[in-house]
């Protein structure tokens, strides 16, 4: 029994160091640069479905800004509309700051130009709360998303994006609460690894015309 012991004792002496540091090293890589998450929802569809398995990468956003047609990982804001802000939503970014937005007619528009999207589930059935023409931030209530009317556009502000989710008409987005402050980022969906089948890989950016 003692050479047993000192045998244990003896392994966590040759051993802890290594096993203390990849610790170490594992939780700084998931807290700093990368992370592992699961698609809880249908909001994403078609383009990821429940339980798909992704890595997001933390650290991309420290140097550089959002790109359209991206998809990100971020904390929702407060608002009336999100029943658990301290879950993290993942969204398709589609205005970037000072981006003219509007929707109508099923068709999401940037800077007056429709936006090819074949990634979406369906076209929104959907208009945009506004008040006196201009969209009216305040009023992203369930009550009166869909009673807004169709308007020319508004502008996203200074370290904001608009956001929606690929499912348009089940997804709890932009359209619902309004724009998605930058220091709410977590970071970029960048890889998709499980289930591996065809779907499996990187999580490509759409180029729009």
């Amino acid at each position: 029994m003692p050479e047993k012991e000192n045998s244990i004792k003896s392994f966590l002496a040759d051993n802890l160091p290594t096993v203390t540091v990849a610790i170490l090293l594992a939780v700084g890589v998931r807290i700093f640069v990368a992370e592992p998450r699961f698609i809880p929802s249908s909001s994403m569809e078609p383009t990821l479905l429940i339980d798909d398995r992704l890595i997001i990468d933390k650290i991309s956003f420290r140097w550089r800004k959002p790109e359209r047609g991206e998809i990100v990982v971020f904390n929702p804001p407060n608002s009336p509309v999100v029943p658990d802000a301290t879950k993290v939503y993942i969204k398709r970014v589609i205005g970037l700051p000072g981006d003219r937005i509007s929707i109508h007619d099923g068709k999401v528009f940037v800077n007056d130009a429709p936006l090819n999207e074949p990634y979406i589930a369906a076209p929104p059935n959907y208009t945009l709360p506004t008040q006196d023409d201009a969209l009216c931030p305040n009023c992203f209530r369930p009550d009166n998303v869909q009673s807004g009317k169709d308007f020319p556009f508004f502008t996203v502000p200074n370290g904001k994006y608009w956001v929606m989710g690929d499912n348009r008409n089940n997804s709890l987005d932009s359209h619902a609460w309004g724009f998605m402050p930058e220091e709410n980022l977590v970071g970029r969906a960048m890889f998709r690894y499980w289930p591996f089948d065809n779907r499996a890989g990187n999580l490509s950016v759409p180029k729009y015309n």
